[in-house]
């Protein structure tokens, strides 16, 4: 009863900020998270100690700089998805510059993988490239443990033409789609588990790493888009930016396609390196007799 009320008391949330100024709720965000920060958390730990293995180099008052700012950004992105989730079209498409190195909207384009990563931004990037594409597309999510929360969160997210489906039923799903020709996005830079996954580097530690992504596009024939959806300063919206197809790709190699996905992820975070999501417990699973990073 509680977990329901919670939610609708939620939602009810998310629309009334929805209605508001894009720069006053991203404000908002900012300072709660700035807030909790302040606390500390099991969270605020995992943020802490993702850093410290990832940038052993980095001085301890650097590591404290990146890890409240990125608990800012956090903490943000959940009150901005009020915006990205029942915001009007018209104000989402003044808040996302579109920046791709394709052409999205390509009536040939071949059967796509579009790739997300988990940046804070990934919300807005995932919700409107299904309207820069023009065309419909299909979308894999996590479920939520809140079934009234979950499916308005599916029906948020697939507004702008997305068939959403869930992991569970990814393999079968995710061929249909692209034996269609559907354009299909998908995550895969976190940790699921040992199923389907293989230890690569990442930041030069074993990370366990989906190996789906590789398999469907060789099965599918598909090309692979990587996308990131960026947090512009000043409180100015959003970039989705969008990358040339992997080449060679994949390599029939399970762990060359997983560390491919890794290394691209090495080049990008340092710039933004705030944004990435340091809240997950990403080096969660660990080699046999490897004792746990948290």
């Amino acid at each position: 009863m509680l977990g329901r009320l919670g939610g609708r008391l939620g939602i009810a949330l998310l629309k009334f900020l929805a209605i508001l100024p894009y720069g006053f709720v991203a404000r908002l965000g900012d300072g709660l998270g700035w807030l909790l920060y302040q606390i500390p958390s099991r969270r605020r730990r995992i943020v802490h100690i993702n850093l410290k293995l990832c940038f052993p180099e980095w001085s301890d008052e650097k590591r404290e700089d990146i890890a409240q700012k990125h608990f800012r950004h956090a903490i943000r992105s959940y009150v901005e998805r009020s915006v990205q989730w029942f915001g009007s079209l018209k104000k989402l498409e003044k808040l996302v510059q579109v920046d791709s190195e394709v052409d999205l909207t390509d009536p040939d384009m071949p059967p796509t993988l579009l790739l997300g990563f988990h940046f804070v931004g990934i919300e807005a990037g995932s919700v409107f490239i299904n309207r820069a594409l023009r065309r419909q597309c299909g979308a894999l999510y996590q479920p939520m443990k809140n079934q009234e929360l979950d499916e308005i969160a599916k029906q948020a997210r697939g507004r702008f033409g997305a068939d959403m489906a869930s992991r569970a039923d990814s393999a079968r799903v995710v061929l249909r789609w692209l034996k269609e020709r559907k354009p299909v996005m998908l995550g895969a830079d976190m940790d699921y588990g040992v199923r389907n996954s293989t230890f690569v580097p990442f930041f030069g530690i074993p990370t366990c790493t989906l190996t789906a992504v590789g398999r469907f596009a060789k099965v599918g024939h598909a090309q692979v888009l990587p996308f990131i959806g960026e947090v512009l300063p000043n409180y100015k919206g959003y970039r989705l930016k969008v990358f040339k197809p992997w080449d060679n790709y994949p390599s029939g190699d399970d762990d060359i396609d997983a560390r491919r996905m890794n290394a691209f992820l090495e080049e990008q975070i340092p710039r933004i390196v705030e944004q990435y999501y340091w809240v997950h417990k990403r080096f969660k699973t660990r080699p046999e007799g490897e004792p746990s990073f948290y």
